[in-house]
């Protein structure tokens, strides 16, 4: 409502001075951003400044000690070298101004200007270097360090607190529902099964049967007819436990051709592709492949080599599928295999278009040797997969990224608020002109202000705030620190000398808090993955699934047969040669988030033992 008001108000006072020939200012198009947070959908947004918001204080203190420190050393350089006479590179005085050595000073904490910022005085005398080592590791190793402690310590104690917050809420909120939803049963206060079974499928009515009769089993557990308090507070966490419902299938050749499916060759073949040894080839193959990418395609027998690859390639995803079931194969969660056959099947069609372009007298399609060189290199992400810590770090910011996307958001209206006010500052100030231009002022980027500046030298004009897209990518290039004071030096020349605060305060905003809430987050993210134990719901489920269902020994699973990039429950359960038999009936597994295997044990419960399933 605040933000509505300052809109209306601004849009009159703007209408008023228009009429009257008067320009001014939209100071309220600051406020705009803020409706991206006011979404029911921007929660996660809200928790996210809520969470700098409460970071402040501890990181103000932290602020001003290093504002202290940058402010001492930028007076112990104006007397150490503003006496002597010294210039820059550019020929212009060094350090003979107070407020510039502050923003020099400052500049070289994020080492943008290093070691140039040094040079005139490192050149009058090896000794100064001394000032130089002692302020970069006061300001820029202890200071910027201290900034992530402060901010990663303060997250995570705001974060204990939220979750604290949610999961009393939550535990309020179920107490709620069982005192609208009990019964009395004897001396005590119950859900009846019928009601309970009504409520999970109006809450979840995308589990399957299977998965609620399991879950009431949990509940009720002497198969009382009821659920009690305490197993119905449980409710919201157990339906927050990812269990998949897996029916076992036989590969389509075993049906179709039994006989030639489980002969003693065919069981030799499946057994060798299951075999460590087979993936282990196949990592060979990519890296081989990888040396070839680098080397000249004009030379016949890379060309020739390349056909040999896509063959190899294609070999493996055939026998990949004769071995695997293929519904299971290319189920809805296996992206590697997905990713696997498309970029393979993808370079195949490049590759023979490209070789039949050539054969022909006409061929002058760039584009399609770019999309083939862009294959080529992709396909050698399938070594991501091969490896175990990679697919646990890929496992980790795959379970991460709902949580990144909020930060982006984050990061989003923080952009949204700095290229309003870029824009209002410096709209027009720099113009880009094509290299052949003879427009007055072109290699000024259109301001004599700039001439024989480092921002026109360097050819920076298309950095500019003339348009919203062209603000983002400045603002991503400040966010990325290097050069960041060429960019504020040449936005002050060709306005005033105060514009540097606006680079300063982005620095402030964007890279000290939000860059350290976020590598705060990752590091708490990882921290939470990589120690990740079972909770007792989970606990509960599986040991449910084993009661119930005689689940799959912990002997009859050996490690090396365990797919974890699959969902194939039929390679799960058979012996490394296929000997072992297949049960009939349903799997149950937890789609736990951690990336270990061990917490991801496949649950057999065969039909015959447990008739409601």
């Amino acid at each position: 409502m605040v933000a509505i008001l300052l809109s209306l108000t601004d849009l009159a006072i703007y209408g008023v001075l228009r009429v009257y020939g008067v320009r001014s200012i939209r100071w309220s198009r600051i406020v705009r951003p803020i409706f991206l947070i006011n979404f029911a959908e921007s929660r996660q947004i809200r928790r996210a400044f809520r969470s700098i918001r409460n970071t402040l204080p501890e990181i103000t203190y932290v602020f001003l000690l290093f504002m202290f420190s940058l402010l001492m050393f930028s007076l112990m350089a104006l007397k150490l070298f503003g006496e002597r006479n010294l210039q820059t590179a550019e020929g212009l005085p060094y350090f003979r101004n107070y407020l510039e050595i502050v923003f020099d000073l400052y500049v070289l904490v994020t080492t943008a200007n290093s070691p140039d910022v040094m040079m005139p005085a490192f050149d009058f005398s090896s000794w100064y270097a001394l000032f130089f080592i002692a302020f970069v590791i006061v300001n820029t190793y202890i200071f910027m360090s201290l900034f992530l402690a402060v901010v990663y310590n303060n997250y995570k104690k705001h974060l204990k607190n939220e979750i604290r917050k949610l999961a009393y809420m939550k535990r309020r909120k179920m107490i709620e529902a069982f005192n609208l939803l009990k019964e009395e049963e004897g001396e005590q206060l119950v859900v009846r099964e019928a009601r309970w079974k009504q409520l999970v499928k109006l809450v979840a009515p995308d589990i399957s049967n299977s998965h609620r009769e399991l879950l009431l089993r949990i509940s009720d557990n002497e198969q009382k007819g009821f659920v009690d308090k305490k197993s119905f507070v449980q409710l919201a966490d157990l339906l927050n436990i990812q269990v998949v419902t897996l029916k076992l299938r036989s590969h389509p050749l075993a049906r179709w051709v039994p006989r030639v499916y489980g002969s003693a060759a065919s069981r030799l073949l499946r057994g060798l592709v299951r075999h460590r040894a087979f993936v282990w080839t196949y990592d060979a193959i990519i890296l081989i492949n990888a040396i070839f990418i680098a080397l000249d395609e004009e030379t016949p027998y890379i060309s020739y080599a390349e056909w040999v690859f896509l063959a190899l390639y294609i070999t493996e995803i055939l026998l990949k599928v004769y071995t695997y079931e293929p519904r299971a194969f290319f189920g809805k969660t296996q992206f590697w295999n997905w990713f696997d056959t498309l970029i393979i099947f993808a370079a195949l069609t490049a590759t023979i278009l490209n070789a039949t372009l050539k054969s022909t007298t006409k061929y002058n399609s760039q584009q399609i040797l770019d999309i083939v060189f862009i294959l080529r290199v992709l396909r050698l992400i399938r070594i991501v997969d091969s490896i175990q810590r990679f697919r646990v770090i890929m496992n980790t910011l795959i379970n991460i990224v709902p949580t990144m996307l909020t930060f982006g958001g984050l990061t989003l209206v923080v952009y949204c608020v700095f290229a309003i006010i870029g824009m209002e500052l410096f709209h027009g100030k720099i113009q880009f002109f094509p290299a052949d231009s003879n427009a007055p002022h072109a290699l000024e980027c259109g301001n004599p202000a700039l001439k024989d500046s480092l921002f026109a030298r360097g050819k920076y004009c298309k950095n500019n705030f003339n348009d919203f897209a062209s603000s983002f990518i400045v603002l991503m290039e400040l966010t990325v620190v290097n050069q960041w004071h060429v960019f504020a030096n040449g936005f002050a020349n060709v306005t005033v000398q105060p514009a540097k605060l606006y680079f300063i305060a982005f620095h402030i905003v964007m890279v000290i808090i939000i860059v350290n809430i976020f590598v705060s987050f990752i590091l708490e993210a990882f921290f939470v993955e990589y120690s990740l134990e079972k909770s007792e719901v989970e606990t509960a489920i599986e040991q449910k699934i084993q009661e119930l269902g005689m689940g799959v020994q912990e002997d009859e699973l050996q490690d090396e047969q365990l797919l974890d990039n699959m969902e194939s429950d039929e390679h799960e359960l058979e012996g490394e040669g296929g000997a072992k038999p297949q049960p009939k009936g349903l799997v149950f597994k937890i789609a736990s988030k951690t990336p270990f295997p061990l917490l991801r044990r496949p649950f057999c419960v065969p039909c015959p033992h447990l008739t409601t399933l």
